[in-house]
């Protein structure tokens, strides 16, 4: 099964609990006004990617403890996350998976493919970026109305203490000059803190 990609990294911190591998999807049918990703909204961008292939890739790859799936909307490509995520379960990986939908609306949706996902999602964090509602106290979440939704008891321990988890950046320089960056941060004090006039040139994951 083919799947739409905007970015594969094979190990981060920044991205869930421990040490993962991330996939960013590429395209959006929500939009989130102030989204600090919209060039991974266009249905048409990223790359096509065989899943099977990345996930020979991850279990393969650096050791990581799970993957995490990004956008994009990962939920627009359910089919294909499905099945990478239980070919890498079957290797003791675990899934932590954002969305912009609700889990109400996914489970109340009778799209299988949606529920499929689900099904193989350990952490899940749901709902749209509010720009209004803007809040980095927690990590991996951009606004105070996201929730994290616990559905194994892979990483049930962490709900206690997620307060007082930090966020994480991760800075990324290529061999052209490219700045490419992955966590959590305000984009303004991310560009003056780079000391960058223009923050197009810095790649943001999400």
């Amino acid at each position: 099964m083919q799947l739409r990609l905007h970015r594969f990294l094979p190990q981060t911190r920044a991205e869930g609990p421990g040490l993962r591998a991330c996939i960013w999807v590429q395209g959006c049918p929500i939009r989130c006004p102030g989204c600090a990703v919209p060039w991974t909204w266009p249905e048409e961008g990223g790359e096509i990617v065989d899943a099977e292939e990345i996930a020979r890739h991850i279990v393969t790859g650096p050791p990581v403890e799970g993957v995490t799936f990004l956008g994009g909307e990962p939920f627009a490509q359910a089919a294909a996350l499905a099945e990478l995520a239980g070919s890498v379960r079957r290797h003791g990986l675990s899934i932590m998976t954002f969305t912009g939908y609700t889990i109400e609306a996914i489970r109340r949706s009778q799209r299988e493919d949606w529920r499929a996902l689900l099904s193989v999602t350990d952490l899940l964090v749901d709902g749209p970026y509010r720009r209004a509602l803007t809040d980095l106290s927690r990590p991996w979440v951009g606004s105070s109305n996201q929730r994290y939704h616990f559905l194994t008891e892979r990483y049930r321990h962490l709900e206690p203490d997620l307060a007082g988890t930090p966020n994480r950046l991760e800075i990324r320089l290529t061999e052209d000059g490219e700045v490419l960056v992955n966590g959590i941060a305000r984009t303004e004090a991310l560009a003056d803190w780079l000391g960058l006039d223009d923050f197009s040139l810095v790649k943001h994951g999400r």
